[in-house]
């Protein structure tokens, strides 16, 4: 019996967006255990309890299910946005929690992935420009306080500035496939970050 089939014990349908948060969650934990090339829709139907039907009426391949997962997840867990008053335990402190929370999501980028950029001709950059969308990233917020405490200057603030703490990171996941060491991390904010945004930080004691 499917879960948003009507029953006879009781039990409400699941409908609108608690059906689709269970179908894409779903989903999701399908990629992470098969991985693209055996993700099917019949596989997610099974595990959500539902048909495949259910799913084609809301994404017309496996692409659009992997992508929409993606997103549901990615902005599901959400980092929280440290604000410490200095731009040097803000960014460290992001870094971190990413390294908390996002190594699993990012080595499955790469992992498990392949076989869908292929499949649709793109990039694991735009598939990850096609999760969060137009939203304003952890960083920028971070950033942007920088600017308005005049720790930072604007100027000369490009998207690739703005980003290489976490590119360097995630580089570093991907050639780790797991936990980048906290001595790495503060390395890249001290040693590469800071200088390049032209901002000098002074290490904790000790």
């Amino acid at each position: 019996m499917h879960l948003d089939d009507p029953d006879d014990d009781g039990r409400k349908r699941r409908r609108g967006a608690a059906l689709e948060e269970a179908l894409l969650e779903a989903a999701w934990a399908e990629l992470v255990e098969r991985g693209y090339g055996a993700f099917t829709l019949e596989g997610v139907a099974q595990r959500a309890g539902t048909s495949r039907p259910v799913i084609s009426r809301r994404w017309a391949s496996k692409a659009d299910l992997v992508r929409a997962a993606a997103a549901h997840t990615l902005w599901q867990e959400r980092m929280d946005v440290p604000d410490t008053g200095n731009l040097r335990d803000d960014i460290l402190g992001l870094l971190r929690e990413a390294n908390d929370k996002r190594v699993d999501a990012t080595a499955l980028l790469t992992a498990h992935l392949a076989g869908y950029f292929r499949e649709t001709g793109t990039s694991p950059a735009e598939f990850r420009e096609s999760s969060i969308g137009g939203r304003a990233t952890s960083v920028d917020v971070i950033l942007d306080r920088a600017v308005a405490r005049g720790e930072l200057s604007g100027e000369g603030l490009t998207p690739r500035r703005r980003t290489l703490a976490f590119d360097l990171f995630r580089h570093e996941v991907l050639m780790r496939l797991g936990r980048v060491p906290d001595d790495v991390l503060v390395e890249i904010v001290d040693d590469l970050y800071l200088p390049l945004l032209g901002v000098t930080a002074a290490r904790p004691a000790g």
